[in-house]
C-alpha cells in the first residue's frame, strides 16, 4: 500500500518543488490519492496535490512552491478505510506528531482495542491512525508490536525528532540519502534522485555484491550515499543537533532449549498459518491468491477457504511451466475455488522488457514474471494478492540447502585451492568451490551469480581496485550448521532480494502482495525450533510438507521444487530478438570503459554451462540501469 517520500534540510530551506517531484515519481505506487505536509521550525501545514481526491482538495490548499525545511509526501493505494479518513500525511489532534506509512498492519484491530481500553478514540478505521496513536502511547516500542509490513516516517515536533522505521524482514522498502545538506528518504530510489541534493553516482561496492548475489546487500545500494534502511530497525534524526542514530527493535530468536515433538510443531504451524491467513485476507477491496502449483501457495489457498466464501486464485503460465499450471488447476478444482490462468507468451514477455528491467533500480539476473502477475491482478481489479513467498527461506525450501552437509565436510579440503593452476571454466568452478571458507561463502555460491574471480576478470583494473572485496561486514553469526545458513537466507535472500523485487513488481501496477508465511508469530516459532525438526538435509521443506499432508493432494505434495521464474536460458538460445537485444546492449556497455571488452566477448560467445547466461544478463541489465539513471 502506498509510497512515502520526504526530506529534512539541516541548514537552509529548499524549494517544495523537490517533494512534489519526488512524490510524482511514486505515482504508480498510489494512484488513488496524494498528500503533503510542509514545515519550517514548528510551523507545519497540510496540502493537497494535483492527484488528491476532490474532498481532500476541499480540505487542504494545493501545494505551491515555497522554501521549506521539512517536507513529507504521500501516494495512496486505498486498501483499508477507503474514505478520506485514511488520508496521509496524518496528524495527531494537536498536530505535533505527523505520520506517513506504507504497508499493512494485520494486528491493528487488536492494538486498537488495547488503545481504546486506555482511553483513546478514533475518527476512522485505518491502521495508520492506530500506529499514530500507538506511537503516542508507547513511543519507539510501538514498532515491535506491529505484525505486518511497513515503512514508516514519524515527525515528532514535541520531541524534535524524525523517525524512520522498517518491518522485521523488509517486506516494504525504505531508502535514504544522507549528506551534509540533509536527509532524503523514499519508498523507491527513483524518487530520491529527484531531490536537488542528490546526484547519481555509481557505488562499485554495491555493484560488486549485486554481481555476486543477484542483489545488492543492504544497507548499501548501487548508488553512492543512498542506503537501504535495514529491516527490523529504526533511525532517529535529531532536529536540533542533526545527529542520526540507528537501533534494532527485533532479532531472530535463538533456538529454544525446550523439547518439542515433530507432531506438536506441525500442529502449531498449522494454527499459526491459519491465524496469519485469516488476518491477511482482511481488506476493503478484492483479494486474490497467486498459485504457482507448488506447496506454499496451494496450502494458503487450502487454508483460506474456511475464512472466505469467495476465494479467487490465478496462475501465471509461461514457457515450460505446464506442470505447475496443471497442478494449480488441479488444486483449484480440488478446493472448489475460482481460478484463472494468465498465459505469458514470448511476445508478451518481451513487451516493455527494457522499461521493466529499468524499474528495478539496480542490475538484475532474470526476467521478472511477477510484473506480469501484478499486471494481471490490476487488470482484474485485485488490489491485494496473497503470495507464498517466504516459505522457502523459513522452512529450508531451496535445493542448495540439501548440499549443506556435504559442504561442511568438503570445506576441510579447501587447502587444495592454491594447487589449481589451470584457468579453464571447470577449473575455475572447482577453485571457486574450494574458496568457500565460511557459511557466508557457501550462501554466496548458492545464489548462482558471478564468481569473485569472474567479477575481477570482467571489470577494468582501475574500477576493480575501488572495490572492497572483503565482505566480512555482511557476516552474521557464522554458525556452522543449518542455523547459520538460515540467518543468511532470511537476511539476504528474503529481505534484500525476494520481497524487495516483489514490492517493486507489484507496486508498479498499484497492487499489494501479502505474505502469510511471514507473520511475526510464525517466524518467531519456526526460527526457535530445533534444527532436526525443520531441516534434515534430505528433503526440502520437511516440516511444512508434514503440516500440509492433511490439506493437499498427493500430486502437489510430491511435486519437485521449481522456482517461479521465466526460462531466460531458453530465450537466449532460441529467440533472435533477445539475442539482438543483448548484442546491442553489450556493445553499448563496452564503450563505457568500465568493463573488459575481451572478457565480455568471450562470455557471450561461449555459453556452455547451464547458468552461463546469468552473468551475461547481469551485464545487460547493468547497461540498462546505467542508461536509465546516469544518462540525461
Amino acid at each position: 500500500m502506498c509510497g512515502i517520500s520526504g526530506y529534512y534540510s539541516f541548514h537552509k530551506s529548499i524549494s517544495s518543488n523537490n517533494i512534489i517531484e519526488m512524490n510524482y515519481a511514486l505515482k504508480h505506487r498510489g494512484p488513488d490519492d496524494e498528500g503533503f505536509w510542509l514545515c519550517n521550525k514548528n510551523d507545519g501545514a497540510s496540502f493537497s496535490g494535483n492527484d488528491s481526491t476532490d474532498k481532500i482538495k476541499e480540505q487542504f490548499p494545493v501545494i505551491i512552491d515555497e522554501e521549506i525545511k521539512i517536507a513529507l509526501g504521500f501516494r495512496r493505494l486505498s486498501i483499508i478505510e477507503l474514505s478520506e479518513k485514511g488520508h496521509q500525511p496524518m496528524l495527531s489532534e494537536n498536530e505535533q506528531i505527523i505520520i506517513t506509512f506504507n504497508g499493512e498492519i494485520y494486528n491493528f484491530r487488536k492494538i486498537r482495542k488495547d488503545l481504546e481500553a486506555l482511553g483513546y478514540s478514533f475518527r476512522g478505521t485505518s491502521d495508520t491512525e492506530v500506529i499514530l496513536k500507538a506511537y503516542q502511547e508507547w513511543g519507539n516500542a510501538v514498532f515491535s508490536k506491529l505484525d505486518g509490513m511497513f515503512a514508516i516516517c514519524i515527525v515528532d515536533l514535541t520531541q524534535q525528532k524524525i523517525i524512520l522505521s522498517r518491518d522485521r524482514v523488509g517486506m516494504k522498502p525504505l531508502f535514504y540519502h544522507q549528506s551534509d545538506a540533509g536527509l532524503v528518504w523514499a519508498s523507491e530510489i527513483k524518487a530520491i534522485l529527484k531531490n536537488e541534493w542528490v546526484t547519481p553516482e555509481i557505488n562499485w561496492n554495491g555493484v560488486y555484491t549485486n554481481f555476486l548475489f543477484q542483489t545488492t546487500l543492504a544497507p548499501y545500494t548501487c548508488f553512492q550515499n543512498i542506503f537501504s534502511l535495514e529491516p527490523a530497525s529504526f533511525m532517529t534524526v535529531d532536529l536540533n543537533g542533526h545527529t542520526i542514530t540507528k537501533e534494532k527493535f527485533w532479532n531472530l530468536p535463538e533456538e529454544s532449549k525446550e523439547r518439542i515433538s515433530e507432531e506438536d510443531a506441525e500442529k502449531k504451524i498449522d494454527e499459526l498459518l491459519a491465524e496469519s491467513i485469516s488476518e491477511q485476507l482482511y481488506a476493503d477491496v478484492p483479494v486474490a491468491i497467486m498459485m504457482s502449483g507448488g506447496i506454499d501457495s496451494t496450502l494458503i489457498t487450502a487454508k483460506a477457504t474456511p475464512f472466505s466464501e469467495n476465494v479467487n486464485t490465478y496462475t501465471i503460465s509461461y514457457p515450460f511451466s505446464e506442470e505447475e499450471v496443471e497442478k494449480a488447476s488441479l488444486a483449484a478444482r480440488y478446493f472448489g475455488v475460482k481460478h484463472q490462468i494468465k498465459e505469458v507468451n514470448d511476445d508478451e514477455a518481451l513487451e516493455n522488457l527494457k522499461e521493466n528491467i529499468q524499474h528495478f533500480e539496480e542490475p538484475y539476473s532474470s526476467f521478472e514474471v511477477l510484473i506480469n502477475a501484478a499486471k494481471f491482478a490490476q487488470d482484474h481489479e485485485f488490489k491485494v494478492v496473497l503470495s507464498g513467498n517466504g516459505a522457502d527461506e523459513l522452512f529450508a525450501g531451496y535445493s542448495h540447502t540439501l548440499k549443506l552437509k556435504r559442504w561442511l565436510l568438503m570445506r576441510n579440503f579447501n587447502f587444495l585451492k592454491p594447487l589449481i593452476f589451470t584457468k579453464d571454466p571447470f577449473s575455475l568452478r572447482v577453485k571457486n568451490y574450494f574458496s568457500q571458507d565460511n557459511m557466508f561463502d557457501f550462501f554466496r555460491q548458492s545464489q548462482i551469480s558471478m564468481m569473485p574471480l569472474q567479477v575481477k576478470d570482467v571489470l577494468k583494473p582501475e574500477i576493480y581496485k575501488q572495490i572492497t572485496t572483503d565482505l566480512s561486514l555482511y557476516h552474521t553469526s557464522e554458525n556452522k550448521s543449518y542455523r547459520g545458513y538460515f540467518e543468511y537466507d532470511m537476511k539476504y535472500s528474503l529481505s534484500s532480494h525476494h520481497v524487495f523485487r516483489d514490492d517493486l513488481s507489484a507496486m508498479k501496477y498499484g497492487v499489494e502482495f501479502r505474505y502469510p508465511y511471514l507473520s511475526n508469530k510464525l517466524i518467531d516459532y519456526v526460527a526457535a525450533l530445533p534444527e532436526n525438526i525443520r531441516f534434515n538435509g534430505a528433503k526440502n521443506k520437511p516440516l511444512l510438507r508434514k503440516a500440509a499432508e492433511k490439506y493437499l493432494p498427493a500430486e502437489i505434495l510430491n511435486m519437485p521444487k521449481r522456482g517461479f521464474s521465466f526460462p531466460v536460458h531458453h530465450f537466449l538460445k532460441n529467440e533472435k530478438k533477445v539475442r539482438d537485444f543483448i548484442t546491442v546492449h553489450l556493445e553499448s556497455l563496452k564503450k563505457r570503459d568500465f568493463f573488459n571488452s575481451q572478457t565480455i566477448d568471450e562470455w557471450w560467445k561461449h555459453q556452455e554451462h547451464e547458468y552461463d547466461w546469468v552473468k551475461i544478463w547481469q551485464l545487460v541489465t547493468f547497461e540498462l540501469w546505467y542508461q536509465k539513471y546516469f544518462e540525461k
